[in-house]
């Protein structure tokens, strides 16, 4: 068999890996935290995302009654439903007032999105709720003297055909950057070593 050949297989949601996000749903006095890699980026400006969810799950209702939730950027929170346990507790995470959605924020995450919801697509198995970015909040820790986000420190995680793995912090390279000029790669390359120090300096 050749590199090269193909194999056919059943049609499935074979478009991995995607990202493992934590959502919560709810307000204060009720709430719930999801974990959720049917998820991804529809629009730029505004900031549109969606999330698909069953009908089953019991974060769905809390979504469709309040209209918002927030992601955070894992397995447990999955697998065990939170009309029996509360998650937040088992996880030993914060849950803090959301700024712009009456949904709470996970204190320990890198990034919160407060998400609106704007419409509902019904689908055999999940419905996407299709909602805008409207309020983001990052750690500090993680924002160098330059406004710079550190994404290799946060330990994020992706899911890729029913297993979880952790991303390298090793940048492989910025957008464009098979196309750069030789000049401008090195003087980015310079600015990149030079905040790597200035980072090391500060831990």
């Amino acid at each position: 068999m050749s590199n090269n050949e193909k194999i056919k297989i059943k049609p499935g949601t074979l478009l991995y890996p995607l990202p493992a996000v934590m959502v919560t749903a709810g307000n204060s006095e009720k709430n719930n935290i999801i974990t959720i890699a049917w998820t991804g980026i529809i629009n730029s400006d505004p900031a549109i995302l969606y999330i698909s969810v069953r009908k089953s799950r019991y974060s769905y209702a809390m979504i469709s009654e309040n209209g918002e939730f927030v992601i955070r950027a894992t397995d447990f929170a999955g697998v065990r439903s939170g009309r029996n346990i509360d998650k937040a507790g088992e996880l030993g995470l914060t849950l803090i007032p959301g700024v712009t959605n009456d949904t709470p924020m996970i204190a320990e995450s890198p990034i919160n999105l407060e998400c609106k919801v704007l419409e509902v697509r019904e689908y055999p198995t999940h419905d996407m709720f299709i909602a805008e970015v409207v309020d983001a909040h990052i750690s500090a820790e993680f924002v160098d003297e330059n406004g710079s986000y550190d994404f290799g420190r946060m330990n994020l995680i992706a899911f890729n055909h029913g297993g979880y793995y952790g991303l390298d912090d090793q940048d492989m390279g910025r957008f464009g950057f098979s196309v750069m000029k030789e000049k401008t790669k090195r003087r980015k390359e310079k600015e990149e070593r030079g905040a790597r120090r200035q980072q090391s300096r500060s831990r």
